[in-house]
């Protein structure tokens, strides 16, 4: 596989209004995947798309106070008052009514760790920012390569192609398939603005190849005889798919909010991913490690699916402050060799038993971009005390999830030096997130290429930053 210069990469860069105030270190190869890890990242894909199924069905049943397990009394109310815990009557209304259901995410998006003991899944996100930015990085990365595939012997760009672009409209097409050629408006919001520049690309690729989707802002459209339209040309166009490109708490922001559920009601207009908010909870992780659900995971995932998530979702826990009697203790982590009987007495943990994460579940402006995280081995014990006393008092409203740190293992890739930029690229140490993208098509999950983000190896949280490297992945070769 060729590699791209310092000044190839500089100038694709610049050239795109994609990347305005964005900066991240170069490097000359994308990431390197072993046909095994491709192997493995397909089968997380439909794992997740199995983990979602299951959590709608555990969703419903608690709501409607019906057994969870088939042969076995288990009611769970407790998981809907989690789940819905701070949302708008509205919302929580919509994602209950009838017409919702088996309406899932159309992307998804895991964040994966690469540790000593493999992919370890810290989140699963159904909003995912990066769907453009990794097209353009897999097009770059794929200008002058051999066409042949790790099948032939030869390297090719995990989503090349141009599969990333394709695929995603697929997934979104296929949700109104009585028309041949729908019109489709990938909507952001002011919240998600800095995500917009590679969002309008991914329009403008698609109305190449004669797609009729636009990029647009909540305000630019309309309501009209109880459809929505914006104009083209001041013509009005009747929108028969929105692609909903924010997160759930921004919702009381978007102007036309009650026209979009007024449309989706009367069929005019299919929405996605759903507006659903226990889909976008990170704390359906610790229900997925809770005690008093095992059974029910394992009747509603197969079995090497249910197995895999077990082995790469790490140890999760609501924080949920409710007073226990005094002989009864948390599922949780231990503190002082004890298991904890409240949150508080996290407190007190040392720093060896602090290797743990703290983040807020979702529904919240800190729920993305790693803002809420409190890494409890990488701060000091006051910073430590501060982030457990606000999860306990925000709790009320929006819950936090404390997860068990896995340490992603200690990598090398080829980078450029800023300051050297004719100088070879040298390789050095880092550790990566890996985030493969999967676009919903008729039921299967899709891989459809795979952002990785190489940071220094003294960063312990590892997201996009002007010390990391971007870049798409590759498959290695055979043999």
């Amino acid at each position: 596989m060729s590699a791209l210069s310092y000044q190839t990469l500089r100038a694709a860069f610049d050239g795109q209004s994609l990347f305005e105030n964005k900066t991240w270190q170069l490097s000359p190869e994308a990431w390197p995947l072993t046909p095994e890890q491709v192997t493995q990242l397909e089968e997380i894909g439909t794992a997740c798309l199995e983990f979602h199924q299951a959590l709608e069905i555990l969703y419903l049943r608690s709501v409607a106070g019906k057994n969870l397990l088939r042969n076995k009394s288990l009611l769970a109310p407790w998981v809907a008052e989690y789940l819905d815990r701070g949302k708008p009557a509205n919302l929580v209304e919509h994602a209950r009514d009838p017409k919702n259901r088996g309406a899932f995410p159309m992307v998804l998006r895991p964040d994966l760790l690469l540790t000593d003991d493999g992919f370890v899944l810290t989140e699963l996100d159904s909003v995912p920012g990066g769907i453009g930015l990794t097209a353009f990085l897999n097009r770059l990365y794929s200008a002058g390569e051999s066409t042949a595939t790790p099948a032939t012997g030869g390297e090719a760009i995990l989503g090349a192609g141009d599969r990333m672009v394709e695929n995603f409209y697929q997934a979104l097409a296929t949700l109104r398939p009585e028309s041949r050629n729908p019109l489709i408006v990938i909507l952001v919001s002011e919240e998600a603005a800095t995500y917009r520049p590679e969002m309008r690309w991914l329009a403008e690729q698609l109305q190449r190849l004669g797609r009729r989707v636009y990029c647009l802002r909540p305000e630019d459209v309309f309501p009209l005889g109880g459809e929505l339209f914006f104009a083209v040309e001041g013509t009005p166009e009747k929108i028969d798919i929105i692609y909903r490109f924010f997160e759930l708490f921004d919702w009381a922001n978007v102007r036309i909010a009650t026209d979009i559920l007024e449309a989706w009601q009367s069929g005019a207009v299919t929405i996605s991913p759903p507006m659903r908010p226990f889909q976008e909870e990170k704390l359906a992780l610790a229900l997925f490690h809770h005690h008093l659900l095992p059974e029910f995971w394992a009747e509603n995932i197969s079995r090497p699916h249910l197995e895999l998530l077990r082995k790469i979702i790490p140890a999760s826990w609501v924080m949920d402050p409710a007073v226990l009697p005094p002989g009864a203790v948390l599922d949780g982590p231990r503190v002082g060799g004890r298991l904890m009987n409240d949150w508080r007495d996290l407190s007190g943990a040392s720093q060896k038993e602090r290797d743990l994460i703290i983040k807020i579940s979702g529904f919240h402006e800190t729920a993305w971009g790693a803002r809420s995280v409190v890494l409890g081995s990488d701060c000091s014990r006051e910073e430590w005390q501060a982030g457990v006393a606000q999860a306990l008092e925000l709790a009320p409203r929006n819950l936090h999830l404390l997860q068990e740190y896995k340490k992603p293992r200690r990598l090398a890739h080829l980078l450029y030096e800023e300051n050297e930029p004719n100088q070879a690229a040298v390789a050095k140490p880092g550790r990566l997130r890996l985030c493969p993208y999967y676009f919903v098509v008729a039921g299967q999950a899709r891989l459809s290429g795979a952002l990785a983000t190489f940071c220094p190896p003294d960063k312990k949280i590892i997201h996009g930053m002007v010390d990391a490297a971007l870049l798409p992945s590759r498959v290695l070769a055979l043999g």
